[in-house]
């Protein structure tokens, strides 16, 4: 019988695809798009990431979403540092979020508040993400930009405090494989992580249309 780890990443597998490889995403790794385009998708982030965090230390206390939250992981302080770079000391004056960025983080509020576990889904699909892939993201964005590795600009995808990241990720998988929820709960786990990729495609499609490729 597979883990619930694997189940999540095999069941989530097509909209995790999607997500990678939606037309926005492709075009900014492929140097395709200025640093406006990146700047306009880390305002995004910081949008979803005020919602996941700001109800983090609530959690904490939880026996479903509690043994995940972990400071190493906190992303706000480091996109704020990134935005004040890429938009200036006044940056919180000019971010707005996109409509789908809006529904995007009022779903991980709701699961925050109301469902534990959900908030688990949107965990999971958001700091595995950003350990994995964001990587590729951060060289491409050092390489096509100028920012200064693993400097400002690009300190939302470098995790000072994990120092041996393919270990933390297994010991976040083995987390998901003890959650504390039975088997209806963690179909609806599952179903939330598609979603949550889902929320996340949107995103990407309106960014998209936001920043089109000239003809």
């Amino acid at each position: 019988m597979d883990s619930f780890s694997t189940v999540i990443r095999t069941a989530s597998h097509e909209e995790h695809t999607e997500a990678e490889t939606s037309t926005f995403m492709s075009d900014m790794l492929g140097g395709r798009l200025g640093v406006e385009a990146y700047a306009r998708y880390t305002e995004q982030l910081w949008f979803v990431y005020e919602a996941l965090e700001a109800g983090a230390e609530r959690l904490a206390s939880d026996p479903v979403a509690g043994p995940f939250i972990r400071p190493e992981l906190f992303r706000l302080a480091s996109l704020e540092r990134d935005l004040a770079h890429l938009r200036g000391p006044q940056w919180r004056a000019g971010v707005s979020a996109l409509p789908a960025t809006r529904a995007y983080a009022e779903r991980v509020r709701e699961c925050a508040a109301d469902w534990p576990a959900g908030y688990v889904a949107h965990h999971y699909t958001r700091y595995l993400g950003d350990l994995s892939g964001g990587q590729i993201i951060r060289d491409k964005a050092e390489k096509t930009w100028g920012f200064a590795r693993k400097g400002d600009g690009v300190r939302f995808y470098v995790f000072e405090e994990i120092t041996n990241p393919a270990a933390f990720k297994r010991s976040y998988r083995e987390l998901l494989d003890g959650v504390q929820a039975d088997d209806l709960e963690k179909q609806r786990i599952v179903a939330e992580c598609k979603r949550a990729f889902a929320l996340n495609t949107a995103v990407f499609r309106a960014l998209a249309e936001e920043f089109p490729l000239s003809a």
